[in-house]
């Protein structure tokens, strides 16, 4: 496995910050509800693949988060479990956001919206490789 290194060498220490910024807020949504730890766990790991080829290398083998990084990477696939708990995520961030803030109609509806889409997404993605 090698790094495929950024067409410009200033970017290298960008794409580096970048990775380990996103992988503390990845870890970070483990523990808060309204954060979403995938997004900023699968840029972390983009950033890696083009800034640290041991970094990368790490989240690849990591028990909890490698089995999914591994699925993304080669068949852009997500675990259904993965998607239950990113819909329940969305559907209570979504709900609380609804119930505890003071928002015009629309953009409730632009909320709406983007998390459909998000939805759609995520339930149009192949199941990972262990079903459950």
């Amino acid at each position: 496995m090698s790094v495929t290194p950024p067409p410009r060498p200033w970017l290298h220490p960008l794409l580096l910050a970048a990775g380990l910024l996103c992988l503390v807020l990845a870890v970070l949504g483990l523990f808060l509800p309204l954060l979403p730890a995938t997004p900023f766990l699968l840029l972390a790991a983009a950033c890696f693949a083009r800034s640290s080829e041991r970094l990368h290398a790490w989240m690849l083998r990591h028990r909890r988060f490698g089995p999914l990084l591994n699925d993304w990477e080669t068949q852009r696939a997500i675990r259904p479990a993965a998607k239950r708990s990113a819909t329940a995520a969305i559907l209570a961030s979504a709900t609380l956001t609804l119930a505890f803030t003071r928002m015009p109609r629309i953009s409730q509806v632009a909320l709406g919206l983007s998390l459909a889409g998000v939805l759609a997404f995520i339930w149009t993605r192949p199941d990972g490789t262990r079903q459950g």
